[in-house]
C-alpha cells in the first residue's frame, strides 16, 4: 500500500499544466488554485506582461498570441491545457478582434495541444454556444468548440459556464443586474433550470481542476454550470 501511495504522489507531482488567460477572472483564480496545491510540478502561464506574482512551480512566458505557434513543443508535452481566453465585442472593439481572441487564440492552442500530444484540453466557452446561433457571440462559442472537436485531441473538456461571478476590472451592466436577480430570488434558478445559475470564477476553476485530475475515463465532455458546480464540489471534498 506504501509503494502504491508513492507511485501515485510521484504521478501527480510530475503532472505539467499551461494556462492560457492567466489575468482573466476565471484564469486568476485558476493559477491560485494550482498554486495552492501539489497537483503539478509546473504551472506555465502564457502572458502579454508578467503577473505581479512568484512561486517556485511557476514559468512565465510573455508571448505574442499571434504568433503562439513558435511556443516549444516540450511545453505542451503531455501537459493539461487550460484555456481560459475570452473577451467581449465591447472590449474587443471589433467583430473581428472578438474572434481573434474567443476563436483564433484557443484553435491555435488545440493545433499545439494535438501536435505535441498534450495530456488534454480544458476550455471555457459560455451557456448556449452553438454554431448555428442568430448571436455572433454564441455562434463564435460554438465554432470553436466543433472545430476543436474536429481536431480529436486526446481529451477534451469543455466548460459552458453561465453568469460569472467574481471581482470583474469592468462593469457589466447586464451581469449586475443578473445577480441581483439571483441574490432576491435564488429559487427561479433550481430543478431543471439549474443549469442557468450563476457560477463563481472560483468554482469554475475548481471544477476544472477536478476533471482533469479525476475524469481520466472521458476522451471528451461538455459540462454546463450546474455541472461543474458539482466538479467543483467534489473537489473540495476531496481536499
Amino acid at each position: 500500500m506504501r509503494g502504491s501511495s508513492s507511485r501515485e504522489l510521484r504521478k501527480r507531482v510530475e503532472r505539467k499544466a499551461v494556462i492560457a488567460g492567466a489575468t482573466g477572472l476565471v484564469g486568476g483564480e485558476l493559477v491560485k488554485l494550482l498554486l495552492s496545491r501539489e497537483d503539478y510540478s509546473k504551472v506555465t502561464v502564457l502572458v502579454r506582461r508578467k503577473l505581479p506574482i512568484a512561486h517556485e512551480r511557476l514559468e512565465q512566458l510573455v508571448v505574442e498570441y499571434e504568433r503562439l505557434e513558435e511556443l516549444p513543443g516540450v511545453l505542451f508535452e503531455n501537459s493539461d491545457v487550460y484555456c481560459a481566453l475570452g473577451t467581449t465585442r465591447k472590449k474587443a472593439g471589433s467583430k473581428e478582434q472578438f474572434e481573434r481572441v474567443d476563436y483564433g487564440y484557443p484553435m491555435a492552442l488545440g493545433r499545439l495541444a494535438k501536435r505535441y500530444h498534450a495530456a488534454r484540453l480544458l476550455i471555457i466557452t459560455a451557456m448556449g454556444a452553438d454554431e448555428a446561433s442568430i448571436f455572433f457571440y454564441s455562434k463564435v462559442k460554438g465554432r470553436v468548440e466543433k472545430d476543436l472537436q474536429r481536431l480529436q485531441l486526446s481529451r477534451l473538456h469543455i466548460f459552458r459556464p453561465s453568469l460569472i461571478l467574481g471581482d470583474r476590472q469592468e462593469h457589466r451592466l447586464g451581469e449586475s443586474a443578473a445577480v441581483k436577480l439571483y441574490a432576491k430570488l435564488p429559487f427561479l434558478f433550481g430543478g431543471p433550470k439549474s443549469k442557468y445559475r450563476p457560477i463563481t470564477a472560483r468554482e469554475i476553476a475548481e471544477g476544472m481542476l477536478h476533471v482533469a485530475l479525476f475524469a481520466e475515463e472521458a476522451d471528451e465532455s461538455i459540462l454546463s454550470s450546474h455541472v461543474i458546480a458539482e466538479q467543483a464540489r467534489r473537489l473540495r471534498e476531496r481536499s
